[in-house]
């Protein structure tokens, strides 16, 4: 079993993913404890004609309903948030979304990079950034926003990525603190729940 060298101190959760992170994704909502009491905040890639289906299909396993944002929502303790198809997504100073249709990042709007890189610049070292499976390079760069201000970081374990660019873009650029199958992933969100006990 993987050792982590957690506190109470974090503040958030952010995740990104693309091709083959939906199953993941799914995983890790369905087996999350009961009341876990940071925000989770996802990034991950969709068909930005497709308004509907995707936020619900997760809502389903989820333990807590996840839901999309709107500009200038306040982020609560335990919500769960799905950057909106489309819209790139923002964290802002104070604690809230921002949204925003600027131009695509690596072919992709929501952009990871964004998400993960405002969510460093905002959380610094109370942040943990979670990279799933994924067939191009964002969110590499929001992964090392994420070391560079202390945060705590992990990707999935490549080898178990139904796509591993992405994963493996964040490993070539920055040291990773934990590469993890989606189970040690699930693992980790009981271990970091005890510490809020």
């Amino acid at each position: 079993m993987t050792k982590f060298n957690l506190d109470n101190s974090y503040k958030a959760v952010v995740i990104g993913g693309s091709a083959g992170s939906f199953q993941g994704m799914i995983k890790i909502l369905s087996q999350l404890p009961k009341n876990f009491p940071l925000p989770i905040i996802m990034a991950l890639h969709r068909l930005k004609h497709v308004r509907h289906g995707f936020v619900e299909a997760l809502s389903l396993k989820s333990v807590v309903p996840v839901t999309e944002p709107f500009d200038k929502e306040p982020i609560k303790k335990g919500g769960i948030y799905l950057a909106p198809a489309n819209y790139h997504m923002s964290v802002e100073l104070g604690n809230y979304f921002a949204m925003s249709t600027e131009e695509m990042i690596n072919n992709s709007r929501p952009a990871i990079d964004i998400t993960l890189g405002t969510c460093a610049y905002v959380y610094k070292d109370k942040l943990i950034g979670i990279l799933l499976s994924g067939a191009n390079k964002d969110g590499a760069i929001g992964m090392k926003n994420i070391s560079d201000r202390g945060g705590l970081t992990i990707v999935q374990e490549p080898t178990e990525c139904m796509i591993d660019t992405m994963p493996k873009a964040a490993l070539a650029i920055t040291k990773i603190d934990h590469v993890l199958k989606v189970d040690q992933i699930v693992e980790f969100f009981k271990e970091l729940d005890k510490q809020y006990k």
